[in-house]
């Protein structure tokens, strides 16, 4: 993994690269001008000693254009142009030609690799003594020489200005390096007076100009310094001792910071609170300070107090909370004053409020346990109330009474919820809940059938499809029914109208469990959200989903089954194609579940005879006088598989 390097520049460097770029393309491009113009006036050069040669030759030799078969005339110029050739090497050929333009004489097949290198080519008339123009002489020129001229000549400009940019880049770079060694040394002296080591020299005899004078007052402010410190020591140590004292003894957490959000004095608490027994935050940056979570806890929030006018932190310091082994700080920031006002710092104020947090955490889940768990029987009272109100009349003398009785069943209940609300810290601790030999499919069919009328409403079938001679469990009766109705309540309410909500009771896959599962057609749950849809407050809110409720009751569930009857609760679903809710109940008691029982029935038998009174056996059988008749009410079919309550008109 690469690395990456920070280079922070100064005003210096900067200056000093930009200069060395400026003359690096300032040189450059004096030197390409200065070779291009060499090159320019070689090539006018060359190009003007051909045209002289053609021109020459045309008046030397315009006898051949008279007579082109004299063969004296042909054997002199060609000895005369042979010669030429080979005096010169960057003469490729040179050719004579008539009026009309043939060739007459040439040398490009005696000389053809010559030829075939010409880069210049260049032509004169030839004249008589008359001024006419009777042929042309054509010469072509490799300018191989003024090729090498040219690039000796390039080689030697760019040589010498490189030497010359070397030159200005070591000079400019050593006068860099010495103006940054004084002001290093000057640094390091600086930051020792930082460090509160008054009294040092800084000698540095090649200084000269402003650097010296510079050195000298820095010298004579640290020997003033030295001076001031040997007076005030002890007048210093005194007071610092005083509020380091004061600090110690306070109760909460103290940090202090300088301007440069060092730390330079914390107290007894505020190490034990951001679990720092030693000093090894001292003289650290508070910025830099982790949480147990790896966060930097102090960063952002210091950033905003430095971004804030002191003048407001002053009046209204700035609080916010911050978590250290699972315990919640709270951290209040004020800026500090030295007498004259001068701004010196700020101090973190440090309060473990833990206790107080988790209190108002309970507090809030007392409240919103409370209003949910009231909502369902009081709905049912509402509904069964209702309708007894406006078509009572309506209804024969049984089924008066059967709605009387769910409704007077409602009220026991309702009155044994309150009761279980007031004493809502048993969900959540560790407390045993005081469990009884039922059956389970009693039990079912019972809160489906308290159910009922809700399920009207939206004219929806409640089907109990029971498995035969499942056993009577141990369990907590009003817990696992506060179970069945937050699951069948929320199967009724997320269903469409005239559908089938099926309850199932039956042997779980892995035989030493229970399985009971309300299945509905509603709405459904996207997979991402199923896995969160136990969890406290956890709601799916979209355009379809807007039932309102609390969020707990899933939760309830959760805990009632897993934590209270070390069962499991799962669910199954799919967009627009409903959800199944369920969860086991382990068929055989555990021991250790079983000695508690015994416990807690021991206990409440005895609690029984001590407190039982006439008043209320009479109370309790007027109650039970006024139950509906399950028998009449519902059909005996323990043989078969579904029980299926409907109303008819």
């Amino acid at each position: 993994m690469k690395k990456k390097i920070n280079i922070d520049l100064t005003v210096q460097n900067k200056l000093i690269i930009t200069a060395l770029l400026i003359s690096t393309a300032l040189i450059i491009s004096i030197a390409f001008w200065s070779v291009s113009r060499i090159k320019i006036e070689l090539d006018e050069s060359y190009r003007n000693f051909g045209q002289l040669l053609t021109k020459t030759l045309a008046v030397q030799n315009y006898e051949i254009t008279q007579n082109q078969k004299n063969a004296t005339t042909l054997s002199y110029i060609k000895a005369h142009v042979n010669s030429i050739l080979s005096s010169d090497d960057d003469i490729s050929y040179i050719t004579f030609k008539n009026k009309a333009g043939n060739i007459i004489y040439t040398t490009i097949e005696n000389y053809s690799k010559r030829a075939k290198n010409a880069d210049t080519n260049i032509s004169s008339p030839i004249v008589d003594q008359n001024g006419k123009v009777v042929g042309a002489v054509e010469v072509g020129l490799s300018a191989d020489l003024a090729k090498k001229v040219t690039l000796t000549t390039k080689k030697s400009i760019l040589t010498v200005f490189s030497a010359v940019w070397l030159v200005f880049t070591l000079v400019i770079l050593g006068n860099a390096f010495l103006i940054r060694r004084e002001l290093t040394l000057l640094h390091h002296g600086v930051k020792e007076i930082e460090q509160g080591k008054f009294g040092t020299v800084l000698n540095y005899n090649q200084a000269s100009g402003e650097i010296k004078e510079l050195f000298d007052a820095f010298n004579d402010m640290s020997k003033k310094l030295h001076n001031y410190e040997e007076q005030n020591i002890d007048q210093l140590t005194l007071e610092r001792n005083k509020l380091e004292a004061v600090l110690m003894s306070i109760a909460n957490g103290v940090v202090v910071c300088d301007k440069y959000d060092k730390i330079t004095i914390t107290n007894s608490a505020a190490k034990r609170i951001l679990n720092c027994p030693n000093n090894e935050i001292l003289n650290t940056s508070i910025q830099n300070y982790c949480d147990t979570a790896g966060e930097l806890c102090f960063r952002d929030k210091i950033e905003i107090f430095k971004n804030t006018p002191l003048d407001v932190m002053e009046k209204k310091p700035l609080e916010f909370n911050i978590n250290v082994d699972k315990r919640i700080i709270k951290s209040i920031i004020s800026p500090m004053y030295s007498k004259v006002h001068d701004y010196l710092g700020y101090i973190i104020v440090l309060i473990d409020v833990t206790k107080e947090a988790e209190v108002d955490r309970l507090k809030d889940d007392f409240i919103s346990n409370v209003s949910h768990e009231l909502r369902t029987p009081v709905t049912i009272l509402s509904s069964y109330a209702d309708t007894l109100y406006n078509f009572g009349n309506q209804f024969n003398y049984n089924e008066q009474k059967e709605f009387i009785g769910t409704i007077n069943e409602e009220v026991i209940r309702l009155n044994k919820m309150v009761n279980d609300i007031l004493d809502f810290s048993k969900l959540q601790s560790n407390t045993e809940l005081e469990k009884e030999k039922a059956d389970i499919v009693q039990t079912v069919e019972k809160m489906a059938h308290s159910h009922k009328v809700l399920a009207d409403e939206k004219n929806i079938t409640l089907s109990v499809i029971k498995q035969d001679n499942i056993p009577s469990l141990y369990y907590n009766v009003q817990s696992i029914e506060r179970a069945l109705s937050n699951l069948i309540t929320n199967a009724i309410k997320y269903s469409p109208k005239d559908s089938l909500v099926k309850i199932r009771v039956e042997i779980a896959r892995d035989p030493k469990y229970v399985e009971v599962t309300v299945e509905d057609n509603g709405i459904g749950i996207a997979p991402e959200n199923q896995k969160m849809i136990f969890e406290r407050f956890y709601r799916i809110e979209n355009q379809v989903h807007t039932i309102k409720g609390t969020g707990l009751g899933l939760h309830l569930v959760k805990v009632a089954i897993e934590k209270h009857h070390h069962g499991k609760v799962f669910v199954k679903s799919a967009l627009n194609q409903g959800s199944t809710f369920g969860f086991w109940l382990p068929l055989e008691i555990s021991n250790e579940d079983n000695i508690k029982q015994n416990l807690n029935s021991d206990l409440a038998i005895k609690q029984v005879n001590s407190e039982e009174e006439p008043e209320n056996k009479d109370k309790q059988l007027v109650l039970a006088q006024n139950l509906p008749d399950e028998k009449e009410s519902k059909k005996d079919d323990s043989s078969d598989w579904e029980i299926t309550f409907e109303v008819r008109d």
